[in-house]
């Protein structure tokens, strides 16, 4: 599964913050082995402000970031994926997509910080509780070993990166 890069795709319903924030994340983190995307299957048409702002905090290219829906990776021409994440929180009681197809998927659920309301301070804290997560999580993903683990026990382990602790103290 290493011999080429690895398409990963990033879901929630809105793809304006947390997806966001894994596609910048993830392509950062890939050094050329991975290369991420994201999308929403009902997008906001917009990237968060906040989302932005804590991407060029981390000095990462933001031009390519757009919301988008999750049909331009369903048609035609479209790359293939090897992986699919979705990032929506079950527990506020979102409905997360759900990716029809072969690649392996995971669900990695963290607070939407888009729906924190407060103080601009609030949110960019929230924010930042988010790309933490979602940093730590990536980075545990990228340094698996995928050429040595077969289909079942890279599930098993993409299954527990979604079950590590998603938010830092505040």
């Amino acid at each position: 599964m290493s011999d080429h890069v690895l398409n990963v795709l990033f879901l929630c319903t809105g793809n304006s913050a947390r997806s966001i924030l894994a596609e910048a994340a993830l392509n950062a983190m890939g050094a050329g082995r991975f290369k991420a995307w994201s999308a929403g299957s009902h997008p906001s048409g917009k990237v968060n402000p906040f989302a932005m702002e804590i991407i060029q905090k981390n000095r990462l290219p933001v031009d390519d970031l757009r919301s988008k829906n999750w049909d331009e990776f369903a048609a035609p021409g479209a790359p293939a994926l090897d992986f699919v994440f979705t990032v929506c929180d079950n527990a506020a009681g979102e409905v997360c997509p759900v990716w029809p197809g072969q690649p392996m998927t995971a669900h990695w659920g963290v607070p939407d910080p888009a729906a924190v309301e407060g103080s601009d301070e609030d949110k960019r804290r929230a924010f930042f509780r988010t790309w933490t997560a979602l940093s730590n999580r990536i980075s545990i993903f990228v340094s698996l070993p995928m050429s040595k683990l077969d289909r079942l026990s890279l599930q098993n382990r993409l299954n527990e990166i979604g079950k590590s602790r998603a938010e830092q103290p505040t």
